[in-house]
């Protein structure tokens, strides 16, 4: 394929995101009650626009251009092997050659490629400073869209969870047993020490704890 062959190929392949749900909120895993559900590619989107509004706001050390490309690419390989849960049977050790093998694959025909694969891996490291930044930011919105789920009436209660495997997991029935309520709860318990202490992104954890996201801000 010439350069415009290879450059269509990658933009098609990845554009596919735009029609993938995020498997966390079908109806084998959270089974959100919504008229539409997030795709891949909204995550992307939404993922990017948090990175942009922390960095405005808190200034971290770290380079916005590299992290935004960085969450622009960082979900392409689930176009050839979709979203796959930390619940779906698969180890962690085989998901990540799994996904790092799909995304050489998309990448084939760029002329960036080898250049965007090491950013790929180093997102998955997540131990440079922006690695760390774009990892935090992925898992926080994660945990908004929840929230967001949560507030509009979207979530099934927690005694109506029968068909969900990340429920019926150790970790989540050990947060149940601790006193979490809601959907969310269970989220943000399983969630807030990924952050380490973090004060910016264990900040915004609680904010969205503690605010109705179902309405926009005035």
């Amino acid at each position: 394929m010439d350069n415009f062959g290879n450059s269509m190929r990658y933009y098609m392949l990845t554009t596919e995101l735009t029609r993938r749900i995020r498997t966390g909120w079908d109806e084998n895993h959270w089974c959100i009650q919504s008229p539409r559900l997030e795709s891949i590619a909204e995550h992307v989107y939404a993922v990017i626009m948090l990175a942009i509004s922390i960095q405005s706001n808190f200034k971290l050390k770290i380079n916005l251009e590299r992290v935004i490309l960085m969450l622009a690419i960082h979900e392409i390989g689930e176009v050839l092997i979709g979203d796959i849960t930390p619940f779906d049977g698969i180890t962690h050790e085989e998901k990540e050659r799994m996904e790092h093998e799909a995304m050489y694959k998309v990448l084939d025909g760029l002329a960036t490629r080898e250049e965007l694969y090491a950013m790929l891996l180093e997102f998955d490291e997540h131990k440079t400073p922006d690695a760390i930044f774009a990892y935090y930011c992925d898992k926080l919105q994660a945990n908004i869209q929840s929230k967001w789920y949560q507030d509009n009436g979207f979530h099934k209660e927690l005694s109506n969870q029968e068909s969900n495997v990340a429920f019926k997991s150790e970790k989540c029935q050990n947060i149940i047993k601790n006193g979490a309520k809601t959907a969310f709860d269970v989220w943000y318990a399983s969630d807030i020490a990924l952050f380490n202490d973090d004060p910016v992104f264990t900040g915004f954890m609680n904010w969205i704890k503690d605010n109705d996201l179902s309405k926009l801000p005035e």
